[in-house]
């Protein structure tokens, strides 16, 4: 379920999360879209290798518009193989495919592969950061600015836990046939050394349900990690289960091993505290209002997705919801066209989130005849 960026300022009713020892987190439901607990989540951090989950979506836009494909071989710069920090040790002799950078990436955080992609794909390091800005502006990442690709600290090399977490779910929607990169436990590439081959997210040696995403540090951004996980969830009435995805971010730990466990805590404690509910199926309308002035008398408005909401445990059974939307309603109505919203609450009243609502079906103009006494009865009502 996508319900657009601005859904993921949404709260759900708080409850107390646990201690996190970072300097900032945020745990993002992705399948209800709600943010379930944060601290400074909007404060300007570096991101240091979560930096290169930016390039990795630029390369990945690449790749689905077929302007570089798995197989093509990128050359290795001077300028790439002299990288600091994490490296696949790669060296200009070598002429390497775009899906083994990714990997060396991906998994062994290369900073030599991230100059490579950067450079096979823009041209230079230079024109892909200013695609990277672009992009992050293009995705509502309104706190985030970009100087390299691979995340090494540079004056003005910032981002949130917020803006990751739009990056994270944008880049999971948008390139599902990639994403699987994230789950590769070891990596080397043919002629390298044997060292740098393990990734460096613990959590997918510890957790099955974990499957991504990307771990970072620097000396002054400490250690991060991105970190997401996928497990069943009972349907209430449906006697099935759905899949329900979190996302924690963890900025500024104290350790590789920190990271994990305060990530794990979330993940744990958000799959455990809140319960998932699904209110509508995919392509289920939520209310089917009237039209006025339409080919066809009504509309069905809702998520193509469905509609799943996160609530504290326990709660699921006593939601309320409420529609809110303009009326009259007055064709025409285009498929995809946002028009009112749904509030949920639980039955004390306490507000959950609202989630936008879109047109189901485009409803076309009618004829003049059938304008016309549309136009009398609006009138008379």
């Amino acid at each position: 379920m996508s319900l657009g960026l601005a859904a993921l300022g949404a709260s759900a009713q708080a409850l107390t999360p646990p201690e996190v020892a970072a300097r900032a987190y945020l745990l993002l439901d992705v399948t209800s879209q709600q943010v379930l607990a944060a601290k400074d989540a909007d404060v300007q951090v570096e991101p240091a290798s979560l930096t290169k989950l930016m390039t990795a979506y630029l390369v990945f836009d690449a790749l689905k518009a077929k302007k570089i494909s798995l197989t093509q071989t990128f050359g290795v710069s001077e300028r790439a193989w002299k990288m600091p920090g994490s490296r696949m040790f790669i060296d200009p002799k070598m002429m390497v495919p775009v899906e083994d950078l990714l990997k060396g990436m991906i998994v062994q955080s290369g900073n030599d592969a991230t100059v490579a992609l950067a450079e096979g794909v823009a041209g230079s390091v230079e024109r892909f950061v200013q695609l990277m800005n672009e992009q992050a502006k293009a995705l509502g990442m309104t706190n985030t600015s970009y100087r390299n690709p691979e995340g090494l600290t540079e004056a003005g090399h910032t981002t949130t836990a917020r803006d990751l977490a739009t990056l994270a779910t944008r880049l999971m929607r948008d390139f599902p046939d990639y994403v699987p990169y994230y789950a590769i436990q070891r990596y080397r590439y043919a002629g390298t050394p044997t060292a740098n081959d393990s990734n460096r997210n613990l959590l997918l040696f510890r957790d099955p349900s974990v499957d991504g995403l990307k771990t970072g540090f620097t000396n002054a951004a400490g250690y991060c990690l991105v970190a997401t996980a996928r497990r069943n969830f009972p349907v209430l009435g449906e006697g099935a289960a759905g899949q329900r995805r979190l996302i924690s971010v963890v900025l500024g730990a104290a350790s590789e091993n920190a990271r994990a466990a305060e990530s794990q805590k979330l993940l744990n404690w958000g799959f455990s505290a809140y319960e998932a509910v699904r209110l509508f199926a995919p392509g289920q309308p939520a209310v089917t209002p009237a039209v006025w002035k339409g080919k066809a008398p009504t509309v069905g408005l809702g998520v193509p997705e469905g509609i799943v909401v996160s609530v504290p445990a326990g709660e699921g059974s006593k939601l309320k919801t409420e529609v809110v939307r303009p009326d009259p309603l007055v064709a025409p109505l285009q498929k995809g066209q946002k028009l009112g919203s749904l509030k949920v609450s639980t039955g004390g009243g306490v507000a959950v989130t609202e989630v936008p609502l879109t047109v189901l079906e485009t409803v076309e103009e009618a004829g003049v005849l059938g304008r016309a006494w549309d136009a009398i009865r609006l009138w008379i009502k």
